[in-house]
């Protein structure tokens, strides 16, 4: 996979309100850290923009938060927030807003005090900070325990307290870590809406942290995929989804993941394929792509080892030349998702329909040239997408 990241789409928004430029952080000593955990990690976020800030446990997401916030100092780098350069300033002093994952709510004080606490601290009108109070707790449905203490509530009801303190701060950016973590998935699948009309509505400039690619991918605008520290893409959901910028992104973003095969390029007369070796008993398949405009130094050469990719959405069941033997069928209530064994290893196929061969069998499947996703073999970045080369 490619060790840099990508450089930033063009069409990320003109007006900057956060930009982290080259942003390192080490654990230990920095002439020989335990860890580095972020590295040389940069990004815009516009104003009024929503980020994802997406991986895995370990990844440096939270790291990453934590430095916007000023809870871990910058070990190299800079962070700018609305004209001005906040890294050295204690988190009093930036004007960011943030809800924990682990809540910390002021135990002495009831939810209604916790939330209404940076509208008395700005002293606003009475009458005001209760409007306020109203209109987020009803957002969030905790108007029933605005008068419990936080040893009282459950995880997800101290969560939406936490959320809904940061929410109604007047802020230059919002932070939010695993923002509905707690939640039961229905109250979940709510209130996300209800959330990102409010921050769209109020134009709230947000970066939040998640490993859940549902949440990310219906709350952001744009999703920053991080692994080992290392921000590998950042890009709108369905750019993410069908334009990832290497290996890593197209196996790591989508559900089921992207089957990725092993293959050889072939290019003759103008003409492209691209052929997966079988395994054993075996047999193997290629994709014709037809004709493809390669730029002079192209790694998609005659010969070149690759990874094909390709969606389990976009398998054709039922259609082609191409057999495999059907291991798994599961109908799911509203898509079937099946395996199929093919060149020696398991393809996952996704039909909106139920899929009535018995376990055993030998399926039809084809895959569209238009499907295709090239990697190389070497450090994983992307080759091509369909029939576009990246690049």
């Amino acid at each position: 996979m490619a060790n840099q990241a990508p450089e930033q789409p063009a069409h990320a928004p003109a007006a900057v309100a956060l930009h982290l430029d080259a942003v390192d952080k080490f654990y230990g000593d920095p002439a020989n850290p335990a860890v580095h955990a972020v590295k040389s990690f940069s990004m815009e976020v516009g104003q009024g923009e929503i980020v994802a800030l997406l991986g895995s446990s370990g990844c440096g997401k939270t790291s990453t938060l934590r430095m916007i916030a000023g809870f871990e100092t910058v070990s190299r780098g800079e962070i700018n927030l609305a004209g001005r350069r906040i890294d050295s300033l204690p988190p009093a002093k930036r004007n960011v807003a943030m809800a924990f994952e682990g809540y910390s709510l002021y135990p002495p004080l009831t939810v209604r005090d916790n939330i209404a606490f940076a509208l008395k601290a700005a002293k606003l009108e009475q009458s005001e900070v209760k409007r306020k109070v109203d209109h987020i707790s009803a957002l969030l449905e905790i108007g029933p325990i605005l008068d419990k203490y936080p040893s009282s509530l459950s995880g997800g009801q101290q969560q939406r307290a936490s959320l809904a303190r940061a929410l109604i701060r007047k802020a230059d950016l919002y932070l939010l870590d695993e923002p509905m973590s707690q939640l039961e998935p229905q109250l979940r699948s709510v209130l996300r809406g209800r959330i990102k009309s409010y921050l769209i509505e109020q134009g709230l400039t947000s970066v939040f942290v998640t490993h859940d690619q549902t949440e990310a991918n219906a709350l952001a605008d744009r999703i920053a995929v991080m692994e080992d520290g290392v921000l590998q893409q950042i890009a709108s959901p369905a750019e993410l989804k069908d334009r990832p910028a290497n290996l890593f992104v197209a196996t790591f973003i989508g559900e089921p993941p992207m089957n990725v095969f092993p293959a050889k390029l072939s290019a003759q007369d103008g003409q492209v394929s691209v052929a997966v070796e079988g395994a054993g008993s075996a047999s193997g398949f290629s994709v014709e792509l037809g004709e493809i405009v390669r730029p002079p130094g192209s790694a998609l050469q005659d010969g070149a080892s690759v990874h094909l990719g390709v969606r389990p959405h976009s398998v054709a069941l039922g259609k082609g030349d191409t057999r495999g033997l059907l291991v798994s069928n599961q109908w799911l209530g509203d898509q079937t998702h099946v395996v199929i064994e093919t060149a020696g290893q398991a393809m996952v196929a996704v039909s909106y329909g139920r899929v009535d061969d018995a376990l055993g069998a030998e399926v039809a499947f084809s895959i569209p040239p238009r499907a295709v996703h090239l990697f190389a073999e070497d450090d994983g970045r992307a080759l091509l997408h369909g029939r576009e080369v990246v690049g």
